[in-house]
């Protein structure tokens, strides 16, 4: 456990060391690094040196509230700096649903030269925006707006109804009530104005970002992904960038690393035996 700032703020980091190749694990929205445990264990039992950390705003990160933008700018460059303050080089970039956006944008601008290889898990990418320019998309502004009125207004309320469909398919939950819960604890962390900040930026554009991505790419996806539609994201990313591998989990909700555990570690650890 370490801590690395980003100007004033802190990040929490969890790293395991050793000298296997290294693997990054960014998490998803509303949780935090450890929402990651399962996965780590699998990743350094395949000797992976594996590295999270929590975003700035949730999990033991620092809170800097409104003093801060939660755009994917501001975001991707707390990724920076937890590479550049580690000297990781080589470097397998895992990123969970808004996770992926830090995955897309550091490679759309930090290039490539620290990157071994990127893992998009039903992740946001390329673009959930729905407008005049982007019929076909999943998020309109409406919705947006909506999810971040709701949330401000009942913090715990949202949360709760939010992480029922995380981890439901087709109408039934894929984990454990316990499982849940310890994610709704993982969410309570969370600063809230944080969380409504990143709400926004789930519709930021991508498709620029993958542009630029000449590694190996693994998509995996479930197919009942209720909060971000695969067909809205993943075949897509999985379409924009050549060569790119397609997992689909059949009958996967979104949180997929947690319902589907040892068919989502099974296809990462082969995929970053590469």
């Amino acid at each position: 456990m370490s801590t690395i700032s980003n100007g004033s703020v802190d990040l929490h980091v969890e790293d395991t060391g050793g000298d296997g190749r290294p693997v990054v694990l960014i998490h998803g929205w509303p949780l935090s690094g450890a929402s990651w445990s399962a996965t780590v264990a699998a990743l350094s039992e395949a000797g992976h040196r594996v590295v999270t950390y929590d975003r700035r705003g949730f999990g033991q990160s620092g809170k800097p509230g409104e003093e801060s933008s939660y755009d994917y700018d501001t975001l991707t460059s707390d990724l920076d700096a937890v590479l550049t303050g580690l000297d990781l080089h080589d470097v397998s970039l895992v990123g969970f649903s808004m996770g992926g956006g830090e995955v897309a944008r550091y490679i759309g601008t930090h290039g490539e030269e620290r990157v071994h290889s990127a893992v998009f898990a039903a992740a946001i990418p390329p673009n959930l925006a729905k407008d005049d320019a982007h019929p076909d998309g999943a998020l309109d502004d409406e919705t947006v707006q909506g999810m971040q009125r709701d949330l401000a207004a009942d913090p715990s309320g949202f949360l709760d109804g939010f992480l029922t469909n995380f981890y439901s398919a087709n109408g039934d939950l894929k984990v454990t009530e316990a499982q849940r819960q310890a994610a709704l604890g993982l969410a309570a962390q969370a600063d809230v104005h944080a969380a409504v900040q990143c709400i926004r930026s789930w519709v930021e554009d991508f498709s620029g970002d993958l542009a630029e991505v000449t590694v190996p790419v693994l998509v995996v996806h479930g197919d009942a992904d209720a909060i971000v539609p695969l067909e809205k994201s993943g075949q897509r990313t999985a379409a924009q960038v050549p060569g790119a591998q397609l997992h689909v989990i059949a009958d996967g909700p979104h949180g997929i690393n947690d319902s589907h555990t040892e068919e989502f570690n099974l296809v990462l650890v082969e995929f970053l035996a590469r």
